[in-house]
C-alpha cells in the first residue's frame, strides 16, 4: 500500500484529502507546517513515505523552502505541490524547487488521485529502463539504464525519478526531436491537455545537474518552436 504525506495547514481540506486518500487505498501521514514535515521525514522510526504532496502556502517555512531540503535530503522522493491561486510565479517557482508536478486548488479525488498514480509510476524502477544497451556513454555522461545511475565525468549526479526518466526518453533516441506533449505524455503519463512548464522546469532542474555549462547545453537541447533533442554533441 503506498504511503503518502500531506502537507497542508488548512484542517479541512487536510482532513478532506485524507479521507479521499485512504478511501483509495492509500496509507496516509499528515503535517500542518512544513516544519514538522520535515521532521516525520527525518525521523529514523517514522513510516517509509513514497511520496509528498505538499500545499506551498504554508505558516512559517513555505512550501517552496521545504520542497528545496526535501530535494537535498534525497532525490528519489516525488513531490506534488499544491497552489491555491494558479499564479504563473508560483506554479514555475514551486517547479524550480524541485517539485514534480502540481494541482490547483480546489481540486477534484480523481485528479488528485490521477496525478499520484502517474508519479509513482515514474518512480518504479522498471518503468524507467530504456531499450537500448545497458550502459551508454556519451561523452563523458554515463547513463546505466539497468543500475538506473547516472555519472559525468566519474561523478555520480543523483536524479529525481521525473529528471531521470526524462533523461532517459531523451537519450533513448538521440537526435530526434520530442514535442512537450510527447513528453508530458511518456515522461508525466499526462494523456490529457498537460502543461509545458512541467516539461521546461524538469529540463531546466536537468541541464543544471549535467551539463557543464547549463546555459550552452550539449546534451539536452533545445528545438525553438518544437521542443527537445538529445545532442548531437
Amino acid at each position: 500500500m503506498p504511503h503518502v504525506l500531506l502537507i497542508e495547514d488548512d484542517t479541512s481540506v487536510r482532513d478532506g484529502m485524507e479521507l479521499v486518500l485512504r478511501r483509495h487505498g492509500y496509507g496516509v501521514e499528515t503535517a500542518a507546517t512544513g516544519e514538522e514535515a520535515l521532521a516525520l521525514l527525518a525521523g529514523e522510526r517514522g513510516p517509509r513515505v513514497e511520496l509528498a504532496v505538499l500545499d506551498l502556502m504554508l505558516p512559517g517555512m513555505d512550501g517552496f523552502e521545504v520542497c528545496r531540503r526535501i530535494r537535498a535530503r534525497t532525490a528519489a522522493l516525488p513531490v506534488i505541490m499544491l497552489t491555491a491561486r494558479g499564479d504563473d510565479r508560483d506554479i514555475v517557482a514551486g517547479l524550480e524547487a524541485g517539485a514534480d508536478d502540481y494541482v490547483v486548488k480546489p481540486v477534484t479525488a480523481p485528479v488528485l488521485e490521477a496525478r499520484i498514480r502517474a508519479a509513482l509510476r515514474r518512480a518504479e524502477p522498471s518503468l524507467r529502463q530504456g531499450p537500448d544497451a545497458d550502459v551508454t556513454d556519451l561523452a563523458g555522461l554515463v547513463i546505466d539504464r539497468a543500475g538506473l545511475t547516472v555519472t559525468r565525468n566519474g561523478t555520480p549526479v543523483p536524479l529525481p525519478p521525473t529528471e531521470l526518466r526524462l533523461l532517459l526518453e531523451l537519450s533513448a533516441s538521440p537526435g530526434r526531436v520530442f514535442t512537450r506533449d510527447q513528453l508530458l505524455a511518456s515522461v508525466w503519463d499526462h494523456t490529457f491537455l498537460g502543461d509545458s512548464r512541467l516539461v521546461d522546469a524538469a529540463v531546466g532542474r536537468l541541464r543544471a545537474k549535467i551539463e557543464e555549462v547549463p546555459g550552452r547545453p550539449r546534451y539536452v537541447q533545445t528545438v525553438r518552436g518544437f521542443g527537445y533533442r538529445f545532442g548531437p554533441l
